[in-house]
């Protein structure tokens, strides 16, 4: 037996996918930065809309209490003196942190140059949060003879 001076290669099959190359780094970091932008947006989008949620809830919160004070103060007596100061609602009903400031003003329907309390008063509610304003009511009150 003659041994010839070549040797034996082994042939491996060639596929699709090995003639292929990887994903270079810049692939790779070009597609982290996108999801990283996409991941920003979506978590700010979220942190908007949380800030409004809040601002949302103060100004449902400011508008019922205006509500009550005003029904409150309506079914209290009418008061002519000046300067005329109605009632509060209890302080338990009254949210920590919330605070609220009643005007009552004469009004001149008749139109006289004599501001007389004419048994018609206008009155202005309005609700803070921390010193910040979050919701104002007007309404008025007229005097019934009651």
């Amino acid at each position: 037996m003659k041994k010839s001076g070549r040797r034996a290669t082994i042939v491996r099959p060639r596929c699709a996918h090995n003639t292929e190359r990887g994903m270079t780094l810049i692939e790779v970091l070009i597609a982290l930065s996108i999801i990283a932008a996409v991941a920003v947006i979506f978590l700010a989008g979220m942190s908007t809309s949380s800030k409004a949620a809040i601002v949302n809830q103060h100004q449902v919160i400011g508008e019922n209490l205006a509500k009550s004070q005003l029904e409150y103060i309506k079914r209290q007596p009418y008061d002519a003196i000046s300067p005329i100061e109605y009632a509060q609602l209890d302080p338990g009903q009254i949210p920590s942190a919330y605070a609220i400031q009643i005007v009552a003003v004469p009004m001149n329907p008749r139109g006289d140059s004599e501001m007389n309390d004419d048994g018609l008063q206008k009155i202005t509610i309005t609700i803070t949060n921390n010193g910040e304003t979050v919701f104002t009511l007007e309404g008025y009150k007229c005097f019934t003879g009651q």
